[in-house]
């Protein structure tokens, strides 16, 4: 990779808004300047990172862009068979809400009676099949240019667990998007685990502590604000889930900053600075976009609304590239304080 300048990332999740990520990850993969050598994700998050860096291992930059088109390809075929339709009326006017959807309307009803062990005792889930057929692990293990970390979350001890790449299963990428109202949990090692972004949407530490580079990049796909007080009972529900899973990535921010105002203002004197590592954090942003989209659009694997995020994302990353690339290794390009404090 030369003189590329190194970089981490870290993926949130989010279901199908996690096509708005392949669309930064096209347009990086596609800048030579740019090396990625570690990435932290959740649920969609952790699947693009290990789509990428098993394709990256053989075939280098296009093979993983490549293969991230194929997996998001694959995805959208569930589309047409899934209870969950637009209607011709929305198609018409580009809303990708499914607010509308009759399904949407009876699912939702289902899962506020039901549990997954109840209404799907047999534990079916076409995400497994669409994982182990678009992923190979030991691809994924084999990747040394770019480190991987999974996150999920133990029921039993609501503790953070981070799979690296070397201890990586389709079982753990499933943990990491296991929403609990809609799947079973993962079982691994004997504890059951839920979706990541109860504990870590992403992960931050793991960049920190097993990264050399300095430089996280923040793929942003949960907004962190949003204008207006939610009125309905959709629109409650949605924010409230926004908030608890950005919440821990806004805690980790605020250690984040809290050090570098210690590195800053040298507080710390002899030995303890030098053991201090200042983070240089991006954040690369879908906008107004992704605010106008609620909670329903995430289970819409509608391959026109993918590749609609998916040029977002690469418009967004090619514009954070042209303001801020001079910023990598020399500092933060937003104020931490201001964006997550």
């Amino acid at each position: 990779m030369g003189e590329a300048r190194r970089i981490n990332l870290a993926l949130q999740g989010g279901g199908a808004h996690g096509a708005f990520t392949w669309g930064v990850l096209d347009r990086l993969l596609e800048d030579e300047r740019i090396a990625i050598e570690g990435i932290s994700g959740t649920s969609a998050g952790a699947m693009n990172g290990a789509v990428m860096a098993e394709a990256f291992v053989e075939g280098g930059r296009e093979a993983a862009r490549a293969a991230l088109d194929d997996f998001w390809r694959r995805l959208a075929r569930y589309a047409p068979f899934g209870p969950l339709q637009l209607t011709p009326w929305d198609r018409i006017n580009g809303n990708w809400n499914l607010d509308q959807s009759p399904g949407y309307f009876w699912l939702d009803a289902l899962f506020r009676m039901l549990s997954p062990y109840q209404f799907n005792p047999a534990n079916l889930n076409p995400l497994r099949d669409l994982l182990e057929e678009t992923i190979d692990i030991a691809k994924v293990r084999a990747c040394r240019a770019m480190k991987l970390f999974v996150c999920a979350t133990n029921v039993r001890t609501g503790k953070i667990r981070i799979f690296s790449r070397e201890d990586l299963t389709i079982d753990a990428l499933l943990a990491s998007a296991c929403l609990p109202m809609l799947f079973h949990s993962v079982v691994i090692d004997g504890d059951a685990y839920w979706d990541g972004g109860y504990t870590g949407n992403p992960a931050i530490f793991p960049l920190i502590y097993e990264c050399e580079s300095r430089d996280v990049v923040i793929v942003e796909v949960n907004p962190l604000t949003r204008e207006g007080v939610p009125r309905t009972a959709a629109e409650i529900i949605n924010r409230v889930n926004e908030i608890s899973f950005n919440s821990s990535l806004m805690r980790e921010m605020r250690a984040i900053a809290f050090v570098t105002k210690l590195i800053e203002d040298e507080t710390v004197e002899g030995s303890g600075i030098e053991r201090l590592k200042m983070m240089l954090i991006h954040r690369i942003s879908p906008g107004p976009t992704m605010e106008r989209l609620g909670v329903a659009s995430k289970y819409n694997p509608d391959f026109e609304f993918l590749t609609s995020l998916k040029r977002l994302g690469r418009e967004r990353a090619a514009a954070w590239l042209d303001e801020n690339f001079d910023a990598l290794g020399a500092r933060s390009s937003i104020d931490i304080r201001e964006v997550f404090l």
